[in-house]
């Protein structure tokens, strides 16, 4: 069964790079352009994952996953946080908000279609998943 993932990012040149990558992988691919569009589209696309940027106007992605862990249709969606900013205090409020795996931009595209791979449990193709940054290190 081919597996849906939902990207989320205000920035259309990300989403069509990331999206092309994940179609390329066999994925089924949808967007959003904040995190108000976000919580709509996730009762209508059933995504298996979120890819989410945390600076976006309207609902910024830190606020969107709170409210996606708050609500038990979503609880345990898995979630990739991708940011512009690699600071101390970002990293701790996307991981304190719920984000399974925080990764900075740029970020290589087969490194972050490996990382959902490999949370969804499927098989990466041997690309190796990025470590990000891990609640440990904070």
């Amino acid at each position: 069964m081919q597996k849906r993932v939902l990207i989320v990012d205000d920035n259309p040149e990300t989403v069509k790079l990331i999206g092309e990558g994940f179609a390329t992988a066999g994925f089924s691919v949808c967007s959003a352009n904040n995190g108000a569009e976000c919580l709509r589209a996730l009762a209508s696309e059933d995504p298996d994952l979120v890819i989410l940027d945390m600076y976006m106007p309207v609902l910024n992605g830190f606020e969107t996953l709170r409210l996606l862990r708050e609500s038990p249709e979503t609880r345990n969606m898995p979630v990739i946080a991708l940011s512009g900013s690699g600071e101390h205090r970002d990293v701790r409020s996307g991981w304190s908000a719920g984000a399974d795996l925080y990764l900075t931009k740029p970020v290589r595209i087969g490194a972050v279609v490996a990382a959902a791979k490999w949370m969804l449990g499927m098989d990466h193709d041997g690309i190796p998943v990025p470590a990000g940054l891990v609640p440990s290190d904070l």
